[in-house]
């Protein structure tokens, strides 16, 4: 049976003579209703673990701007927790992590198959939204992707060049790789289980994939993508996947039909024209309005989100920005955005 849902149908191939449209990190700190959720669940992993707040925080941007999807609320940390890794946020400054940095801090992370113990929550989460969500919205599930994940887990915070991951990939390799592994299956895991409980879409978020070149990032984003997508769709061959290798250039070239993906997300670091001649050929492509025009707003914001909706006017789209929207957007820029998008 065709899709409907408008999402669906630019996944599956389909030019529209208007893009979808969703915005990562759409459910966030921009939002003063946000920021309420959030104060009542006490702390950031408090709100992840609550179903009932998290599809609260999911379902907000939804009521308030008609996106086209919602998605899942939850972190691409959940995953490091579940396997052991110990977890906490810091005002101000982001997540932090124990270290693996050796075989035995490795050989102390726990099994994949006990990982649902923690994440169930989080499926719960999916069975809430699937169900309040409006019959013409897509639920999207997400993950890390492997690479990403692991640069947290090895440096134990996030960095700017993911150093302490380079240098594990250098000084042991089997250990490096052996945590890849490791994170890819239980990627697996978690999406399947993201599917069975009402997702419609997963996204595999893959945000320091800039960081990899060459051979490494053909093993070490590419391979994972393949692997995670092949493994999705030989039980749900009807579920879209969403790849987003963010800052990789040329890396972003045959990364559909490499990997298996039905789309690719495009950061705002390639212009939309080079997107539609290079990614566009080969299918669905996603994004890449700057996430600072929801900062700065103005006949700007109109001007590029016009000119982006026209140069991929021409195949599968699915508007969205580059990355994600910051906490010091003004929430009536992105009404703005929607606005230039349908207007089209």
């Amino acid at each position: 049976m065709a899709p409907t849902k408008t999402i669906l149908r630019a996944l599956a191939g389909e030019t529209l003579p208007t893009p979808p449209i969703w915005m990562m990190r759409q459910a966030g700190r921009y939002l003063p209703e946000y920021k309420a959720t959030r104060a009542q669940a006490g702390d950031f992993l408090s709100l992840c673990y609550n179903p009932d707040l998290a599809a609260e925080v999911t379902l907000q941007p939804i009521r308030r701007y008609g996106f086209d999807a919602a998605i899942l609320f939850a972190d691409i940390l959940l995953i490091p927790q579940a396997l052991g890794a110990d977890l906490w946020f810091v005002t101000g400054e982001g997540p932090r992590l124990s270290t693996i940095t050796s075989q035995a801090d490795f050989d102390k992370l726990g099994s994949v198959d006990n990982i649902h113990e923690t994440l169930n929550p989080i499926y719960e989460t999916v069975k809430i939204l699937s169900r309040a969500l409006p019959s013409d919205t897509t639920l999207i599930g997400f993950a890390g992707a492997p690479w990403t994940v692991a640069t947290y887990m090895i440096a134990g915070r996030g960095t700017p060049d993911q150093g302490p991951a380079h240098a594990l990939m250098q000084n042991d390799v089997a250990v490096f790789e052996a945590l890849l592994d490791k994170i890819t299956e239980a990627t697996i895991h978690y999406l399947l289980a993201q599917i069975e409980a009402g997702a419609e879409v997963v996204k595999i978020f893959d945000s320091w994939a800039g960081s990899l070149a060459g051979d490494a990032f053909k093993k070490y984003s590419l391979e994972p993508a393949r692997k995670i997508t092949a493994a999705l769709k030989a039980k749900h061959p009807n579920i879209p996947v969403i790849g987003f290798p963010r800052e990789a250039g040329d890396g972003y070239i045959g990364f559909a039909k490499a990997t298996g993906v039905d789309c690719v997300a495009l950061d705002n670091s390639v212009s939309a024209d080079w997107g539609a001649a290079h990614v566009q050929v080969d299918g669905c492509v996603q994004g890449n309005l700057a996430s600072s025009h929801m900062v700065t707003g103005g006949q700007a914001l109109v001007d590029e989100t016009k000119a982006i909706v026209k140069a991929f006017s021409k195949g599968p789209h699915i508007f969205n920005l580059g990355h994600g929207i910051t906490p010091d957007a003004d929430p009536d820029n992105v009404q703005r955005m929607i606005d230039a998008v349908r207007e089209n």
